[in-house]
Protein backbone atom coordinates (compact mmCIF):
# COMPACT_ATOMS: atom_id res chain seq x y z
CA UNK A 1 0.00 0.00 0.00
CA UNK A 2 1.21 3.48 -0.33
CA UNK A 3 -0.03 6.96 0.57
CA UNK A 4 1.41 9.70 -1.42
CA UNK A 5 0.97 13.53 0.32
CA UNK A 6 2.26 15.98 -2.34
CA UNK A 7 3.60 19.26 -0.75
CA UNK A 8 6.30 20.02 2.10
CA UNK A 9 4.41 22.93 3.58
CA UNK A 10 3.06 22.96 7.23
CA UNK A 11 0.49 20.53 6.13
CA UNK A 12 2.20 17.86 4.59
CA UNK A 13 5.08 17.79 7.21
CA UNK A 14 2.25 17.08 9.55
CA UNK A 15 0.63 14.98 7.52
CA UNK A 16 3.60 12.33 6.89
CA UNK A 17 4.24 12.70 10.44
CA UNK A 18 0.96 11.40 11.66
CA UNK A 19 0.66 8.87 9.20
CA UNK A 20 3.93 7.43 10.17
CA UNK A 21 2.59 7.64 13.71
CA UNK A 22 -0.36 5.91 13.10
CA UNK A 23 1.67 3.46 11.56
CA UNK A 24 3.81 3.30 14.20
CA UNK A 25 1.24 2.09 16.36
CA UNK A 26 -0.44 -0.13 14.22
CA UNK A 27 2.80 -2.05 14.36
CA UNK A 28 2.97 -1.82 10.21
CA UNK A 29 5.92 -2.09 8.52
CA UNK A 30 7.25 0.91 6.45
CA UNK A 31 6.82 -1.76 3.51
CA UNK A 32 4.20 -2.70 4.28
CA UNK A 33 2.50 0.86 3.80
CA UNK A 34 4.66 3.19 2.00
CA UNK A 35 4.25 6.67 3.08
CA UNK A 36 5.63 9.07 0.19
CA UNK A 37 5.90 13.15 0.49
CA UNK A 38 6.43 14.91 -2.65
CA UNK A 39 7.89 18.13 -3.02
CA UNK A 40 10.78 19.80 -5.31
CA UNK A 41 13.03 20.44 -1.97
CA UNK A 42 12.69 18.14 1.46
CA UNK A 43 12.70 21.56 2.81
CA UNK A 44 10.06 23.70 4.91
CA UNK A 45 10.01 27.59 4.45
CA UNK A 46 9.05 29.58 7.38
CA UNK A 47 6.35 31.10 5.38
CA UNK A 48 4.97 33.04 8.27
CA UNK A 49 8.27 34.40 8.78
CA UNK A 50 9.03 35.92 4.81
CA UNK A 51 8.06 39.37 6.37
CA UNK A 52 11.45 39.74 8.40
CA UNK A 53 14.78 40.54 6.71
CA UNK A 54 17.30 37.70 5.48
CA UNK A 55 14.23 35.26 4.17
CA UNK A 56 16.85 33.14 2.64
CA UNK A 57 17.49 31.97 6.64
CA UNK A 58 13.85 30.95 7.24
CA UNK A 59 13.77 27.29 6.13
CA UNK A 60 14.51 23.96 7.71
CA UNK A 61 15.84 20.99 6.18
CA UNK A 62 12.76 17.96 6.35
CA UNK A 63 15.38 15.72 5.55
CA UNK A 64 16.66 14.20 8.38
CA UNK A 65 13.49 13.87 10.31
CA UNK A 66 11.54 12.27 7.52
CA UNK A 67 14.50 9.70 7.39
CA UNK A 68 13.82 9.23 10.96
CA UNK A 69 10.21 8.26 10.64
CA UNK A 70 10.67 6.35 7.61
CA UNK A 71 8.86 8.54 4.92
CA UNK A 72 10.29 8.23 1.80
CA UNK A 73 10.86 11.45 -0.28
CA UNK A 74 10.21 12.12 -3.84
CA UNK A 75 12.05 15.08 -5.22
CA UNK A 76 9.89 16.88 -8.03
CA UNK A 77 6.88 18.60 -8.78
CA UNK A 78 3.39 16.98 -9.09
CA UNK A 79 2.22 18.08 -12.53
CA UNK A 80 -1.02 15.97 -13.29
CA UNK A 81 -2.91 14.00 -10.61
CA UNK A 82 -5.60 11.52 -12.22
CA UNK A 83 -8.01 10.11 -9.98
CA UNK A 84 -9.74 7.50 -11.36
CA UNK A 85 -6.28 5.63 -12.03
CA UNK A 86 -5.01 6.79 -8.77
CA UNK A 87 -1.75 7.81 -10.43
CA UNK A 88 0.52 11.28 -9.83
CA UNK A 89 2.36 12.19 -12.43
CA UNK A 90 5.99 13.73 -11.10
CA UNK A 91 8.38 16.36 -12.87
CA UNK A 92 11.65 16.20 -11.23
CA UNK A 93 15.02 17.95 -12.12
CA UNK A 94 15.83 18.26 -15.57
CA UNK A 95 12.53 17.62 -17.05
CA UNK A 96 12.26 13.44 -15.88
CA UNK A 97 9.31 12.35 -15.29
CA UNK A 98 7.90 9.63 -13.04
CA UNK A 99 4.37 8.34 -12.03
CA UNK A 100 3.28 7.46 -8.50
CA UNK A 101 0.53 5.20 -7.83
CA UNK A 102 -1.25 5.73 -5.02
CA UNK A 103 -3.75 3.83 -2.85
CA UNK A 104 -4.69 7.10 -0.90
CA UNK A 105 -3.70 10.65 -2.07
CA UNK A 106 -3.08 13.79 0.54
CA UNK A 107 -3.21 17.02 -1.45
CA UNK A 108 -1.64 19.32 0.68
CA UNK A 109 -0.35 22.13 -2.08
CA UNK A 110 -0.89 25.30 0.05
CA UNK A 111 -2.15 28.39 -1.13
CA UNK A 112 -0.77 31.35 -3.49
CA UNK A 113 -0.67 35.34 -3.36
CA UNK A 114 -3.56 36.41 -5.84
CA UNK A 115 -2.56 39.00 -7.98
CA UNK A 116 -5.20 40.15 -10.45
CA UNK A 117 -4.31 41.61 -13.58
CA UNK A 118 -3.78 45.20 -12.62
CA UNK A 119 -1.50 47.09 -15.00
CA UNK A 120 2.04 47.03 -14.10
CA UNK A 121 1.79 44.65 -10.98
CA UNK A 122 3.58 41.45 -12.68
CA UNK A 123 6.51 43.49 -13.80
CA UNK A 124 6.65 46.15 -10.85
CA UNK A 125 5.35 44.63 -7.51
CA UNK A 126 6.72 42.39 -4.79
CA UNK A 127 5.22 40.58 -2.36
CA UNK A 128 6.33 38.04 0.73
CA UNK A 129 4.22 35.26 -0.49
CA UNK A 130 6.89 32.76 -1.81
CA UNK A 131 10.60 32.17 -0.70
CA UNK A 132 11.64 33.63 -3.93
CA UNK A 133 9.06 36.65 -3.67
CA UNK A 134 10.79 37.32 0.01
CA UNK A 135 14.12 37.26 -1.02
CA UNK A 136 13.59 39.21 -4.37
CA UNK A 137 12.37 41.80 -2.24
CA UNK A 138 15.14 41.53 0.80
CA UNK A 139 17.52 41.93 -2.27
CA UNK A 140 15.65 45.01 -4.00
CA UNK A 141 15.17 47.13 -0.55
CA UNK A 142 19.12 46.15 0.18
CA UNK A 143 19.91 47.68 -3.51
CA UNK A 144 18.03 50.94 -2.21
CA UNK A 145 21.28 52.43 -0.31
CA UNK A 146 22.73 52.94 -4.08
CA UNK A 147 19.99 54.57 -5.23
CA UNK A 148 19.47 58.75 -5.37
CA UNK A 149 18.33 59.85 -2.07
CA UNK A 150 14.44 61.30 -3.08
CA UNK A 151 11.13 60.80 -1.66
CA UNK A 152 10.34 57.74 -4.59
CA UNK A 153 13.62 55.77 -2.74
CA UNK A 154 12.30 56.04 0.67
CA UNK A 155 8.36 55.53 0.42
CA UNK A 156 7.25 52.08 0.26
CA UNK A 157 3.49 51.02 -0.67
CA UNK A 158 2.28 47.93 0.83
CA UNK A 159 -1.36 46.96 -1.03
CA UNK A 160 -3.69 44.94 1.29
CA UNK A 161 -4.24 46.36 5.10
CA UNK A 162 -5.01 42.28 6.65
CA UNK A 163 -2.88 40.12 8.45
CA UNK A 164 -0.04 39.50 6.35
CA UNK A 165 0.19 43.68 4.82
CA UNK A 166 0.24 44.84 8.79
CA UNK A 167 3.17 43.13 9.23
CA UNK A 168 4.95 43.57 6.68
CA UNK A 169 3.98 47.62 6.70
CA UNK A 170 4.97 48.01 10.56
CA UNK A 171 8.19 45.62 9.82
CA UNK A 172 9.56 48.44 7.07
CA UNK A 173 10.77 51.30 9.17
CA UNK A 174 13.25 49.37 11.00
CA UNK A 175 14.10 47.17 7.58
CA UNK A 176 14.56 50.53 6.01
CA UNK A 177 16.78 52.68 8.60
CA UNK A 178 18.92 49.59 8.74
CA UNK A 179 19.99 50.06 4.91
CA UNK A 180 19.52 53.17 4.63
CA UNK A 181 21.06 54.66 7.98
CA UNK A 182 19.44 55.96 11.01
CA UNK A 183 19.00 59.27 10.27
CA UNK A 184 16.70 58.21 7.32
CA UNK A 185 13.21 59.05 6.79
CA UNK A 186 11.32 56.27 5.36
CA UNK A 187 7.56 56.39 4.47
CA UNK A 188 5.69 53.56 4.29
CA UNK A 189 1.50 53.56 3.43
CA UNK A 190 -0.61 50.67 3.35
CA UNK A 191 -3.37 51.03 0.45
CA UNK A 192 -6.71 49.00 1.98
CA UNK A 193 -10.27 48.61 -0.10
CA UNK A 194 -12.07 48.44 3.01
CA UNK A 195 -12.86 51.56 5.32
CA UNK A 196 -10.91 49.98 8.06
CA UNK A 197 -7.67 49.03 8.76
CA UNK A 198 -7.32 44.74 9.48
CA UNK A 199 -10.82 44.14 8.44
CA UNK A 200 -10.91 41.16 9.64
CA UNK A 201 -9.48 41.16 13.05
CA UNK A 202 -13.32 42.93 14.13
CA UNK A 203 -13.19 46.01 16.67
CA UNK A 204 -11.56 44.97 19.64
CA UNK A 205 -7.91 44.89 18.46
CA UNK A 206 -8.43 47.45 15.74
CA UNK A 207 -7.58 50.57 18.07
CA UNK A 208 -4.13 48.69 19.41
CA UNK A 209 -3.20 48.41 15.40
CA UNK A 210 -4.84 51.77 14.76
CA UNK A 211 -2.47 52.97 17.54
CA UNK A 212 0.66 50.93 16.43
CA UNK A 213 0.40 52.38 13.11
CA UNK A 214 0.72 56.20 14.39
CA UNK A 215 3.45 55.38 16.80
CA UNK A 216 5.55 54.19 13.90
CA UNK A 217 4.17 56.83 11.05
CA UNK A 218 2.44 54.50 8.53
CA UNK A 219 -0.06 55.98 6.62
CA UNK A 220 -3.01 54.45 5.62
CA UNK A 221 -5.59 55.25 3.03
CA UNK A 222 -8.85 53.55 3.44
CA UNK A 223 -11.36 52.82 0.87
CA UNK A 224 -9.26 52.76 -2.29
CA UNK A 225 -7.71 50.44 -4.26
CA UNK A 226 -4.37 50.36 -6.52
CA UNK A 227 -5.73 50.86 -10.29
CA UNK A 228 -1.99 50.26 -11.85
CA UNK A 229 1.87 50.34 -11.29
CA UNK A 230 4.76 51.67 -13.03
CA UNK A 231 8.72 52.29 -12.30
CA UNK A 232 7.51 55.33 -10.28
CA UNK A 233 4.84 54.34 -7.90
CA UNK A 234 1.52 53.79 -8.05
CA UNK A 235 -1.94 55.15 -8.87
CA UNK A 236 -5.15 54.34 -6.44
CA UNK A 237 -8.71 54.30 -7.79
CA UNK A 238 -9.00 57.83 -6.01
CA UNK A 239 -6.52 59.19 -9.20
CA UNK A 240 -4.13 60.09 -6.03
CA UNK A 241 -0.38 58.61 -7.40
CA UNK A 242 2.35 58.25 -4.97
CA UNK A 243 5.77 58.29 -6.10
CA UNK A 244 7.47 54.83 -4.91
CA UNK A 245 10.21 52.57 -5.68
CA UNK A 246 8.38 49.42 -3.71
CA UNK A 247 5.42 48.21 -4.06
CA UNK A 248 4.12 44.90 -2.13
CA UNK A 249 1.22 43.04 -2.73
CA UNK A 250 -0.36 41.74 0.57
CA UNK A 251 -3.96 41.18 -1.10
CA UNK A 252 -6.01 38.15 -0.95
CA UNK A 253 -4.63 33.84 -1.20
CA UNK A 254 -6.45 31.46 -2.97
CA UNK A 255 -5.34 27.18 -3.11
CA UNK A 256 -2.38 26.31 -5.25
CA UNK A 257 -3.80 26.01 -9.01
CA UNK A 258 -3.31 21.82 -8.31
CA UNK A 259 -6.22 21.65 -6.29
CA UNK A 260 -8.13 22.29 -9.38
CA UNK A 261 -7.10 19.03 -10.81
CA UNK A 262 -9.64 17.00 -8.48
CA UNK A 263 -12.74 16.89 -9.94
CA UNK A 264 -14.82 18.18 -6.78
CA UNK A 265 -16.60 21.06 -5.37
CA UNK A 266 -14.31 24.34 -4.90
CA UNK A 267 -15.10 27.67 -2.65
CA UNK A 268 -14.21 31.33 -3.54
CA UNK A 269 -10.39 30.45 -2.29
CA UNK A 270 -10.02 27.47 -4.73
CA UNK A 271 -10.16 25.53 -1.50
CA UNK A 272 -11.30 21.44 -2.23
CA UNK A 273 -14.83 21.13 0.09
CA UNK A 274 -13.93 18.13 2.43
CA UNK A 275 -16.11 16.32 5.28
CA UNK A 276 -15.05 16.07 9.02
CA UNK A 277 -12.75 13.45 7.91
CA UNK A 278 -10.87 15.14 5.72
CA UNK A 279 -11.82 13.19 2.66
CA UNK A 280 -12.32 15.46 -0.56
CA UNK A 281 -16.56 14.96 -1.12
CA UNK A 282 -16.88 12.49 -4.12
CA UNK A 283 -13.58 11.84 -4.66
CA UNK A 284 -12.70 8.04 -3.27
CA UNK A 285 -9.37 8.04 -1.79
CA UNK A 286 -8.54 11.76 -1.75
CA UNK A 287 -7.83 13.62 1.37
CA UNK A 288 -6.96 17.82 1.38
CA UNK A 289 -5.53 19.80 4.31
CA UNK A 290 -4.06 23.02 4.87
CA UNK A 291 -4.42 25.77 2.46
CA UNK A 292 -5.68 23.18 0.19
CA UNK A 293 -9.18 22.40 1.81
CA UNK A 294 -12.10 24.27 3.31
CA UNK A 295 -12.63 22.68 6.73
CA UNK A 296 -15.25 22.97 9.15
CA UNK A 297 -13.16 23.70 13.08
CA UNK A 298 -16.66 23.41 14.80
CA UNK A 299 -20.15 22.63 15.17
CA UNK A 300 -20.95 26.64 15.41
CA UNK A 301 -20.32 27.46 11.65
CA UNK A 302 -16.34 28.16 11.96
CA UNK A 303 -14.30 27.36 9.05
CA UNK A 304 -10.82 26.89 9.07
CA UNK A 305 -8.49 29.74 7.75
CA UNK A 306 -5.16 29.86 5.76
CA UNK A 307 -2.83 29.61 8.39
CA UNK A 308 0.19 27.81 9.88
CA UNK A 309 -2.12 27.29 12.73
CA UNK A 310 -4.53 25.48 11.11
CA UNK A 311 -2.87 23.98 8.48
CA UNK A 312 -0.45 22.32 10.90
CA UNK A 313 -3.26 20.27 12.79
CA UNK A 314 -5.57 19.86 9.50
CA UNK A 315 -2.56 18.13 8.35
CA UNK A 316 -2.28 15.78 11.44
CA UNK A 317 -5.79 14.76 11.23
CA UNK A 318 -5.64 13.95 7.06
CA UNK A 319 -2.06 12.13 7.49
CA UNK A 320 -3.71 10.05 10.39
CA UNK A 321 -6.84 9.56 8.50
CA UNK A 322 -5.53 8.57 5.42
CA UNK A 323 -3.38 5.89 7.07
CA UNK A 324 -6.69 4.79 9.53
CA UNK A 325 -7.91 4.08 5.99
CA UNK A 326 -5.46 1.83 4.40
CA UNK A 327 -4.82 -0.20 8.34
CA UNK A 328 -8.70 -0.42 8.40
CA UNK A 329 -8.89 1.58 11.83
CA UNK A 330 -11.32 4.58 12.77
CA UNK A 331 -10.68 7.79 11.37
CA UNK A 332 -10.96 10.58 13.97
CA UNK A 333 -13.06 13.64 13.42
CA UNK A 334 -10.81 17.05 12.64
CA UNK A 335 -11.57 19.72 15.10
CA UNK A 336 -9.81 22.91 16.34
CA UNK A 337 -12.38 24.85 18.55
CA UNK A 338 -9.40 27.18 19.97
CA UNK A 339 -8.37 29.74 18.07
CA UNK A 340 -5.28 32.60 18.61
CA UNK A 341 -4.46 35.12 16.57
CA UNK A 342 -0.51 37.13 17.08
CA UNK A 343 -0.15 40.00 14.91
CA UNK A 344 3.55 41.28 14.73
CA UNK A 345 3.78 44.91 14.80
CA UNK A 346 7.75 45.64 14.32
CA UNK A 347 8.86 48.19 16.73
CA UNK A 348 5.58 48.74 18.48
CA UNK A 349 5.39 45.00 19.78
CA UNK A 350 2.61 42.88 18.79
CA UNK A 351 -0.83 42.10 19.16
CA UNK A 352 -2.45 38.63 20.90
CA UNK A 353 -6.07 37.87 20.77
CA UNK A 354 -7.62 34.41 21.68
CA UNK A 355 -11.55 32.99 19.98
CA UNK A 356 -12.39 33.81 16.85
CA UNK A 357 -14.40 37.09 18.68
CA UNK A 358 -10.56 38.15 18.71
CA UNK A 359 -10.48 39.14 22.55
CA UNK A 360 -7.40 41.17 23.43
CA UNK A 361 -4.92 39.41 25.88
CA UNK A 362 -1.84 40.45 25.03
CA UNK A 363 0.06 43.45 23.58
CA UNK A 364 3.28 45.41 23.23
CA UNK A 365 6.28 43.74 24.56
CA UNK A 366 4.47 40.70 26.49
CA UNK A 367 3.06 39.64 23.15
CA UNK A 368 6.36 40.76 20.69
CA UNK A 369 7.81 37.66 23.04
CA UNK A 370 4.88 35.11 22.11
CA UNK A 371 5.18 36.21 18.57
CA UNK A 372 8.96 35.16 18.49
CA UNK A 373 8.36 32.14 20.14
CA UNK A 374 5.66 31.22 17.77
CA UNK A 375 8.06 32.21 14.99
CA UNK A 376 11.24 30.77 16.65
CA UNK A 377 10.12 27.49 17.87
CA UNK A 378 7.10 26.75 17.89
CA UNK A 379 6.51 26.13 13.86
CA UNK A 380 9.55 24.65 13.54
CA UNK A 381 9.57 20.83 12.43
CA UNK A 382 10.30 18.38 15.42
CA UNK A 383 13.49 17.11 16.49
CA UNK A 384 15.08 14.11 13.88
CA UNK A 385 14.69 11.99 16.60
CA UNK A 386 11.84 8.84 15.92
CA UNK A 387 10.03 8.48 18.89
CA UNK A 388 9.85 12.64 19.62
CA UNK A 389 9.08 13.45 15.63
CA UNK A 390 6.07 10.93 15.99
CA UNK A 391 4.88 11.81 19.62
CA UNK A 392 4.97 15.56 18.45
CA UNK A 393 2.25 14.33 15.10
CA UNK A 394 -0.52 13.29 18.07
CA UNK A 395 -3.82 15.03 15.86
CA UNK A 396 -5.27 15.81 19.09
CA UNK A 397 -2.27 17.49 20.52
CA UNK A 398 -0.79 19.57 17.44
CA UNK A 399 -1.93 23.41 17.77
CA UNK A 400 -4.08 22.63 20.69
CA UNK A 401 -3.80 25.68 22.53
Amino acid sequence: MRLVIIGAGFAGMYAALSAARLRDIQGVSPAALEIALVAPEPTLVVRPRLYEPKPETLTSSLQDVLKAVDVSYVKGSAETIDTKSQVVDIIAAKGAKQRLAYDRLIVATGSRLFRPSIPGLAEHGFSVDQLDDAIALDRHLRHLVGWPVSQMRDTVVVAGGGFTGIEVATEMPARLREILGKNANPRVIIVERNSAIAPDMGEGPRPIIEAALRKLRVETRLGVGVTSLDKSGVTLSSGEHIDSGTVIWAAGMRAAPLTAQIPAERDNFGRLLVDPDLRVLSVPGVFATGDAARAACDEVGNYALMSCQHATRMGAFAGNNAAAELLGVPTKRYHQKAYVTCLDLGEAGALFTRGWERKVEMVGDEAKKTKKDINTVWIYPPRAERAAALASADPERVTDL
